[in-house]
């Protein structure tokens, strides 16, 4: 029997905008907006620096930097300036339109203009709930399944992690959103389908599948 595509995913399911691990630990998303470090003054510069410092020192669990890189998606602009091209009496015009045009597709076709997203990902196990790393194995036999109720209190703990998180980047001058499972579905698709996610293209998510 061939294994099938889900086999290959080590996480289980998504619900309540958290991603629940075959292993039985829990994961939750964060974006995080981007911030021009250089267009900041040299004092300003400092105190992020010190303040994003006392953030990751402050932290007592791991987390993981996420960076999505993807050719920006500017098709509908190309659209657009097809139709400038073809509305233009003035011929100069229409030539300097087309050459632009062109000239703004070479570079998106190189690579050259990319759009990058930041996340963060939270984690946390059932075996925290028993004591933290030394009650791992211990938590292991004694909760086999992940029933409603434990997911539930993984979930809380979970959520209060994230909030603590959230508050540390924001005071850095960054902007911090959770996602919801149908983001982290769209996310997780477009990294297993980085070509189709360029020109936006998303599968159709099924309502049963949001939880």
């Amino acid at each position: 029997m061939q294994p099938t595509t889900q086999s290959f995913l080590e996480f289980k399911e998504i619900k309540e905008g958290v991603i629940l691990l075959k292993s039985r630990a829990l994961r939750a998303i964060l974006m995080v907006s981007s911030m021009n470090f250089s267009l900041k003054s040299e004092d300003e510069q400092n105190a992020i620096v010190l303040q994003f410092q006392s953030f990751l020192n402050s932290l007592d669990f791991s987390c993981q930097i996420l960076v999505q890189s993807r050719r920006l998606n500017i098709t509908g602009y190309f659209e657009k300036l097809k139709e400038l091209e073809k509305e233009q009496n003035n011929e100069l015009l229409k030539i300097q339109i087309e050459a632009y045009r062109k000239f703004v597709q070479g570079m998106v076709a190189e690579g050259v203009i990319m759009t990058k997203q930041f996340f963060i990902a939270v984690p946390y196990t059932m075996g925290e709930m028993v004591g933290g790393k030394s009650g791992f194995l211990g938590a292991k036999t004694q909760m086999s399944a992940m029933t409603d109720e434990i997911f539930e209190r993984c979930r809380n703990q979970l959520y209060q992690r994230m909030e603590f998180v959230a508050i540390g980047l924001r005071r850095c001058g960054l902007s911090v959103v959770p996602l919801t499972t149908p983001e982290i579905i769209e996310l997780l698709w477009s990294w297993h389908h980085p070509k189709e996610a360029e020109v936006g293209y998303y599968p159709e998510i099924l309502p049963e599948l949001i939880k």
